[in-house]
């Protein structure tokens, strides 16, 4: 099992976290997530063959940016 934590700018209410919850737990091989729209994270567990790239694109889709720590 795979832990994920991305910084995500945008979400700014309940709402826009379980929009992003929703949509994310369609990806298949995910189990789990937290969305925080206070503090900006997104914590995915999720099956190893999933991609970042596929959990990145969706959040992207739904308007929101992924900020990449340094």
């Amino acid at each position: 099992m795979n832990k994920i934590n991305l910084k995500v700018n945008g979400m700014v209410c309940n709402g826009c976290e379980n929009r992003v919850k929703n949509a994310l737990m369609n990806i298949e091989g995910v189990s789990k997530v937290k969305a925080s729209y206070k503090k900006s994270l997104v914590t995915i567990s999720a099956k190893d063959e999933v991609d970042v790239k596929d959990i990145e694109n969706v959040i992207k889709n739904l308007g929101y940016e992924i900020v990449k720590e340094d």
